[in-house]
């Protein structure tokens, strides 16, 4: 119990995935069914122990969480869909939390699961129009922020084009990733370039897949004979949308303030965070975000990123993973994704690309909107 919150201690007790992959022809039932018996397995459990389910699905269809979850058995458990655009897995994830740490329940599961079959923003249904109409599609949104930001720090683009280098690096050991071959700098600025100064391989994949994580309190690693070495635990959840900031970017802006609540409901220093996984759907934002969340000066995010600062085995390991730009971003599963690298990690089970000694891990998504939601799991 955290006397301070009046919240039950919770655990991450498994995790699992199905592979990230280019769109096909698998089911989103497979997808989805493949992570959480994966997640069961890491935690030594039946799927008739779990107590509710959150799904986060962006994508895919309404209603999907009943013909996934009928695979498993059909054993009347509350279940519950949340979309929330990119953050959708970390809002699914946020849910399950809270569920076991207000006592509601023992153990709960969250589940990200998409396939992108119906993509759509809401500007059209809510009979909005503006002088952009549909010319300012996000990756245009951030090559005119790689533009602002190279012009207001002398930063070059092929400063920025390291940040997919390094996670293109990251991800050649990670079995579950997209793009899992290292590139060399000449590859990521090779053309054709989307938009700006952002070639192809500076923009995330489109993707399909299934990350799960499941959620338990003590009584459950208890009453449940559960490995409690490996369960890791969440020391916060924070979640919020966007205000008004002016002419300030509201990506950084809002990324800021959630994660600094994040990190002060957790009782911790950004300084004291050992792994970062974070939002590059876009290669800019890594250097962005990493500077709004405290991990660098302003301005120097590129210069630390030369450094090895961000490398694995470097002062902070960012996107071990392979990150949005190489591990993929399905949607859905994306926030979740990230909970199953930190929970990976934060076990000293990540092979290849474990970051040495790492205890405290930092999830962040961002989604259209917008909304961040930002988690810290840490392996006492």
């Amino acid at each position: 119990m955290n006397p301070a919150s009046g919240l039950r201690t919770a655990w991450v007790a498994g995790v699992g995935m199905h592979p990230y992959q280019r769109p096909g022809d698998t089911p989103y039932t497979e997808l989805g069914v493949t992570a959480i018996r994966e997640a069961l397995a890491d935690a030594g459990m039946s799927w008739g122990r779990v107590q509710t389910a959150y799904t986060g699905t962006a994508t895919t269809s309404m209603a999907l969480s009943r013909l996934m979850y009928r695979h498993l058995g059909a054993t009347g458990i509350p279940m519950m869909q949340i979309e929330n655009a990119s953050a959708s897995g970390s809002t699914a994830f946020r849910q399950a939390y809270l569920d076991v740490a207000a006592g509601v329940h023992d153990v709960a599961i969250a589940v990200g699961v998409d396939k992108p079959l119906h993509v759509s923003f809401p500007a059209h249904a809510a009979g909005l129009t503006d002088l952009l109409g549909t010319r300012v599609a996000p990756v245009t949104h951030f090559a005119l922020l790689a533009s602002r930001y190279m012009h207001e720090t002398g930063v070059t683009a092929e400063q920025v084009a390291q940040v997919a280098v390094k996670n293109s690096r990251n991800a050649v050991s990670n079995p579950h990733a997209q793009r899992r071959k290292a590139r060399s700098l000449e590859d990521v600025l090779t053309p054709p370039y989307i938009s700006g100064s952002l070639t192809r391989l500076q923009c995330c994949p489109i993707s399909e897949g299934a990350a799960a994580a499941i959620i338990v309190s003590d009584n459950a690693i208890r009453e449940l004979g559960l490995d409690r070495d490996r369960a890791v635990r969440i020391r916060s959840s924070a979640l919020r949308s966007e205000t008004f900031y002016g002419t300030e970017n509201f990506d950084v802006a809002l990324t800021a303030t959630t994660t600094r609540e994040a990190l002060t409901s957790a009782g911790l220093r950004i300084s004291e965070v050992d792994l970062i996984e974070l939002h590059d759907a876009f290669t800019i934002e890594e250097l962005l975000y990493l500077e709004a969340m405290g991990a660098c000066e302003p301005g120097r995010a590129a210069a630390a990123l030369a450094a090895g600062e961000f490398d694995i085995g470097g002062r902070v390991a960012v996107n071990t993973s392979g990150g949005l730009l190489s591990m993929g971003h399905p949607i859905g599963p994306t926030g979740i994704g990230q909970i199953v690298e930190l929970t990976t990690q934060l076990r000293d089970e990540a092979g290849a690309r474990q970051h040495p000694g790492a205890r405290i891990g930092l999830a962040h998504m961002v989604g259209v909107g917008a909304v961040c939601a930002v988690h810290v799991l840490a392996k006492d």
